[in-house]
């Protein structure tokens, strides 16, 4: 009769009865794997079987899905107990890292995969070297590194290499606190790095590209900006979630769930309705109510694909969804004349700035674009000209009533 198996039994995990009674384990991938090109090979796990699990769960099912995912395995074969590419590995098999959204862990993968082989003066990799040797000194090394490697400016990806370790430290160290250092390297470090402010465009500008999308025979993606706009909603909810079931659901018609995953995890219902009947997106409703439904998603090619002869969603991969659609807003933007530093974020930004001008308060805002803290909401809203003159008059008015106004 064979053995039940622990409710928690890793994938490809095997196990057998020694001669001598003990039951050891071993880490065998699928057959087809070796025809495929995959680097991975079975591995004995010893005779222990909650090493055996910790090994599966933590370094080799992760390295499986990770050739399974990208076709590779970053540092795979090289992940051993307590060395930096353990860590990272501990950390993408963490549901902090599941629950990130396809371009946040594309981002992830991407600095982890820098820092880990990043090669050091004398030779080795850095995801080698053990966790325990890696002090604050090395993570500025490091940083300062990046910073003078490759071309052009790389602040930027040097302060995010050095955030997501400091984020995988974290999360790793929960799980292992005898293996991995309480004191992370890679927190408190300074950086010379301050990010591009993203260009909030006007509700003129957002009108201006609706209407070269429509002469482009890109309609879907006019709608799109308008969304980001108006629901403010981030790129991927927009290209990837928000489907014809979240607009004037069957159970409630006046009201739409915007997804908001990175923020809530969840959608976000907004009404559609004043209690006076008056439409609160007039602009958008139009346009919703009059597109014509080529799939579960609003936001599908305007066009049908050549081969199949059906209406394709934007996304074109799992890494980058919406590659495509950020040549295509370029092709527009140019065709209305807008400036350069329009993007298709530039939308969402400017949906903030103008509700911040309309003198929404913060916890309205926060209502609205489901954000969790004010903090959050302060990188959208943009500080404008109208904002300052409201604030003055505002003060002057204050002064004028109580008095204290010499005339």
């Amino acid at each position: 009769m064979p053995r039940r198996r622990p409710a928690d039994w890793p994938r490809y995990m095997r196990d057998k009865r020694l001669a001598g009674g003990a039951i050891a384990y071993f880490w065998e991938p699928p057959s087809w794997a070796k025809g495929k090109g995959c680097p991975l090979s079975a591995e004995a796990l010893g005779t222990d079987y909650a090493d055996a699990r910790k090994r599966c769960d933590e370094i080799l099912n992760p390295q499986w899905d990770a050739w399974r995912q990208r076709g590779a395995v970053p540092a795979g074969e090289r992940s051993v107990t307590g060395t930096f590419d353990w860590l990272a590995a501990c950390f993408r098999s963490s549901p902090k890292f599941t629950a990130l959204s396809q371009g946040s862990r594309a981002d992830y993968e991407r600095a982890l995969d820098l820092v880990g082989n990043f090669t050091l003066k004398d030779g080795r990799r850095f995801g080698a070297l053990s966790v325990a040797s890696i002090t604050p000194g090395a993570a500025d090394r490091l940083h300062a590194r990046i910073v003078e490697g490759g071309k052009g400016d790389r602040h930027r990806t040097a302060k995010l290499a050095m955030d997501v370790c400091r984020r995988a430290w974290n999360v790793a160290r929960r799980g292992n606190p005898t293996i991995i250092p309480s004191t992370n390297p890679f927190e408190g470090m300074g950086y010379a790095y301050r990010p591009a402010v993203t260009r909030a465009a006007t509700h003129a500008e957002l009108l201006a590209f609706v209407t070269a999308a429509d002469a482009a025979g890109r309609a879907s993606i006019g709608t799109a900006a308008m969304v980001a706009f108006f629901w403010l909603q981030r790129v991927e909810d927009i290209f990837l979630r928000l489907a014809w079931g979240d607009y004037r659901p069957s159970a409630d018609p006046d009201r739409v769930n915007v997804w908001h995953h990175k923020n809530l995890g969840e959608r976000l219902p907004l009404p559609l309705y004043d209690v006076d009947g008056t439409a609160l997106w007039p602009e958008l409703m139009a346009r919703l109510d009059a597109s014509p439904r080529h799939g579960t998603l609003i936001i599908m090619r305007d066009a049908p694909d050549r081969r199949t002869k059906v209406h394709l969603p934007w996304a074109t991969s799992a890494s980058n969804p919406v590659r495509h659609v950020q040549r295509e807003v370029v092709k527009i933007r140019d065709a209305a004349g807008l400036s350069p530093e329009i993007t298709f974020t530039s939308f969402r930004h400017g949906g903030h700035t103008d509700g911040a001008d309309a003198e929404l308060s913060d916890a309205q805002m926060r209502a609205l674009g489901g954000h969790k803290t004010t903090a959050a909401l302060l990188r959208y809203a943009k500080a404008t000209e109208k904002q300052r003159r409201v604030g003055a008059r505002k003060r002057l008015d204050a002064r004028t009533k109580t008095g204290h106004l010499s005339e």
